[in-house]
């Protein structure tokens, strides 16, 4: 892959899909509450297609058509529940990503993450996963509204001290894509997430991924 022509400084990350693999902890806690709840069961592809707006927007799209306000809070705090309990279960970074924030911390490139999660709990995985490398991680809270809004990626910005002229972004469904044009910087998808290579080409990002190493390669 040819280099990027800009002179980048800061990269700024989705989490979801992007650095950490959730699906599957994600599945087993959805699964989880539809059985208590005595709905039927999602499969991991459906669930991969639901990701990418949040927890709660995965769990309304995961119960059945129909299910009332009331029976579907109580599915939602039964995931809830079981997520915060075992969100770690199996969650891991891809393949790739370390040796790739590595080479960036090595380079001098400064990271963020940028997440639908709330606050807290993006700052929590960063410091599990990431305090070595990624500086900045900012998630929903009452001043960063959620994206595609593109309220974290400005505040992530903000706290790195660099401007979007010299920042990327990086991540894996529409709703990055979206995201990275509402902040005016260029987007890479990559195809390892929560989406499909064919429908992600689609939406015509700046660049399209399929290894973590094609993103050294492309800024440094």
């Amino acid at each position: 892959m040819a280099k990027y022509q800009h002179k980048i400084t800061t990269v700024v990350f989705d989490l979801d899909g992007t650095l950490l693999d959730t699906l599957n902890d994600l599945a087993n806690s959805v699964n989880f509450a539809l059985s208590t709840c005595h709905y039927p069961k999602r499969t991991i592809a459906e669930i991969r297609s639901f990701l990418g707006n949040g927890i709660e927007r995965l769990m309304r799209l995961s119960v059945p058509d129909g299910t009332n306000e009331k029976d579907f809070r109580v599915a939602f705090d039964c995931f809830r529940k079981h997520y915060v309990e075992h969100c770690l279960d199996l969650t891991q970074p891809y393949e790739g990503i370390m040796p790739l924030l590595s080479s960036f911390k090595e380079n001098g490139i400064k990271m963020a993450i940028v997440s639908n999660k709330l606050h807290p709990a993006v700052q929590e995985l960063n410091q599990r996963f990431f305090p070595e490398y990624i500086e900045s991680a900012v998630g929903e809270s009452p001043t960063v509204r959620r994206k595609p809004n593109p309220d974290a990626v400005i505040a992530a910005l903000k706290e790195l001290d660099s401007t979007k002229e010299e920042a990327i972004y990086v991540g894996d469904s529409e709703v990055d894509i979206e995201t990275a044009k509402n902040a005016c910087i260029p987007c890479v998808c990559v195809t390892w997430g929560f989406r499909e290579k064919e429908f992600l080409r689609g939406l015509h990002p700046d660049f399209l991924i399929d290894h973590p190493s094609e993103l050294k390669d492309l800024i440094l």
